[in-house]
């Protein structure tokens, strides 16, 4: 008998055997140990102090978005507390071998005495008795019997109850681990029995670190840029990202080049940032006709009408963040082009003017997905945003209120020199939309106050209020102690809850709407009390005085018990007796 040589050579990969083996992303780099999470170091940190203090829950709770590690985090935590180490005489521990006979059983999902449960598809009682039932047997040859439940928020009410006494009184050789999206839906006699932990979206800097090491592993060439807008897609979950990132990574695998932040956009079907800036520019400026034509294009070349929607909402946003917080500029993660046009953006609109168009976006939003024709309504919310400066504002309605109060016979006319929007001008423009009152191309210089002088702080707040800066007014009138004021000179001390940028924005204020020349000097204590500690120390003042009153004295006799909720000025001609009336609001004599 001849013995034939067997060949020793690894077999040459082909595409069959090499799609046979094939794992997606997602599954191929889940991670084995608590080295390997990402994103979770505070959880981690307690399991690790956990574990060495010998100090372990009966029953844990994990809750976080889709995608951030719940489940796999159950898994390793399964496997360190059933390590026996490569000797088969360890500890529990935090750093389990992934060697032992109970590491690999564990990881290749067929270890007897861990248990994991789908609450989705078993949500009864029965499946829960049916637990229990197994739940006081020892281990077969684990040191812990684990139950894993997965979406454990869709378990019915009764087979929550079902499990309060043995989540309560557990067996010493069972550990129960609970994994939800809906935590809030858990109800709170199961949250008090379990240790909880809730896991955070992953920043976008960590996912673009740990993309760059999958995409340098699976041999593939994409762009810092473009790995950014995956990790920015992803929403901080971890698992979402490394799905949209296989298939980035087939494509630039197979075309053997550098996948740039344009193809990503186009493999992924993301509509282009830039096109999103034309657009939004587009509808403010009033050139509703262009951005009609630039949400076509975008619908016909695959666009979904509410991605559309959804991408002028978070631009929106993003323009407000801006104005408000202008760190958020230094995010390294936008690409310096967006950075630069968000910022020129940012700076020609106002804060009302991108409060009201968020709140229309926002609300078109439920109308998209309501519609029978997406892009019909996506349309139909573009035209309104284009014609939004012919609305009123909130201050113009209040305005015209008072003065229609004030003159009921309806005599009043709003002067043209204000230019305002108000219910008269409404009716009568049919010149097309003029966008939010602003030019981008061409921004107007700022009017200076000529004959116009301040006094005081208060007509420094007045002046503010007038200019609808209502961001700064507010802190300067919470926040900032006045320390000294005289004309073109101001010295503040601000309190710890103010904007440390408050004194700068004042200054910019001060300098581009008066003729004279300010200053704006910060001190590092003293100062007068905040106006609105004033304004609260002039109420108990009043209150006290009244209070004190023969009048009110009386009254507090009579009525016994009674206090003093609202204290409100009330002038001679809300006194008007009928006679007074008839005689057209003259007091007889």
């Amino acid at each position: 008998m001849t013995n034939k040589k067997t060949d020793q050579t690894p077999k040459k990969s082909t595409p069959d055997n090499e799609g046979a083996n094939y794992q997606v992303l997602a599954r191929k780099y889940r991670p084995t140990n608590f080295s390997g999470l990402i994103g979770q170091d505070a959880m981690v940190r307690t399991l690790t102090n956990a574990f060495d203090a010998e100090r372990l829950a009966h029953a844990f709770i994990l809750s976080g978005v889709r995608g951030v590690g719940k489940t796999t985090t159950a898994r390793i935590i399964a496997k360190a507390l059933n390590c026996v180490g490569e000797d088969g005489n360890g500890k529990p521990t935090i750093n389990p071998c992934g060697k032992c006979e109970m590491c690999l059983a564990i990881a290749e999902d067929r270890h007897l005495d861990v248990f994991e449960m789908d609450a989705a598809s078993r949500t009864g009682v029965d499946d829960i008795r049916e637990l229990i039932d197994a739940v006081r047997y020892k281990p077969v040859s684990a040191r812990y019997k684990v139950y894993i439940i997965d979406e454990v928020h869709m378990l019915s009410r009764n087979a929550f109850n079902a499990l309060l006494k043995t989540l309560e009184e557990p067996p010493e050789h069972v550990k129960f681990i609970f994994a939800t999206t809906e935590i809030r839906k858990v109800p709170v006699t199961v949250l008090s029995r379990c240790q909880r932990f809730d896991l955070r979206r992953v920043n976008v800097e960590t996912l673009i670190r740990h993309f760059a090491e999958i995409v340098e592993k699976e041999g593939a060439l994409i762009s810092e840029q473009g790995l950014a807008l995956i990790a920015r897609v992803s929403d901080g979950s971890v698992r979402d990202g490394q799905s949209l990132l296989d298939q980035i990574v087939t494509t630039g695998r197979r075309e053997e080049k550098e996948i740039g932040e344009g193809d990503v956009r186009e493999i992924l079907g993301l509509a282009d940032r830039e096109r999103t800036f034309d657009l939004l520019e587009k509808v403010l400026k009033g050139e509703i006709e262009v951005a009609l034509e630039i949400v076509q294009k975008d619908y016909i070349n695959g666009s979904d009408p509410l991605s559309t929607l959804q991408d002028l909402a978070e631009l929106v946003h993003w323009l407000t963040r801006i104005k408000v917080a202008p760190k958020t500029l230094e995010d390294l993660t936008v690409s310096e082009s967006e950075r630069s046009r968000g910022k020129d953006l940012s700076g020609k609109l106002s804060m009302a003017n991108l409060g009201r168009a968020w709140q229309m976006i926002v609300k078109g939003l439920k109308e998209v997905q309501t519609s029978l024709t997406p892009i019909q309504a996506v349309e139909m919310i573009l035209v309104r945003l284009a014609y939004l400066s012919d609305l009123p504002s909130p201050n113009d309605v209040i305005r015209n209120m008072e003065k229609y109060r004030d003159h009921p016979e309806g005599a009043v006319t709003p002067t043209n020199d204000q230019n305002k929007s108000t219910p008269s001008t409404l009716s009568s423009n049919t010149s097309g939309p003029r966008g939010l009152a602003f030019e981008l191309e061409e921004q107007p210089e700022k009017q200076t106050l000529s004959n116009f002088k301040l006094n005081n702080f208060e007509q420094v707040i007045a002046l503010l209020d007038d200019h609808d800066e209502r961001i700064l007014m507010a802190d300067l009138v919470n926040n900032v102690h006045l320390v000294s004021f005289e004309p073109g000179k101001i010295e503040v001390c601000l309190a710890e809850a103010a904007n440390p940028d408050t004194p700068k924005r004042l200054y910019s204020f001060l300098n581009s709407v008066m003729e004279e020349r300010w200053s704006v000097s910060l001190a590092t204590q003293g100062g007068n009390p905040t106006l609105r500690e004033q304004k609260r120390e002039e109420e108990r003042a009043l209150h006290v005085e009244i209070k004190q009153g023969s009048l009110m004295q009386s009254v507090m006799e009579n009525f016994p018990g009674a206090e003093i909720e609202t204290i409100r000025q009330i002038d001679d001609k809300d006194f008007t007796t009928p006679e007074e009336k008839k005689s057209g609001g003259e007091k007889i004599t």
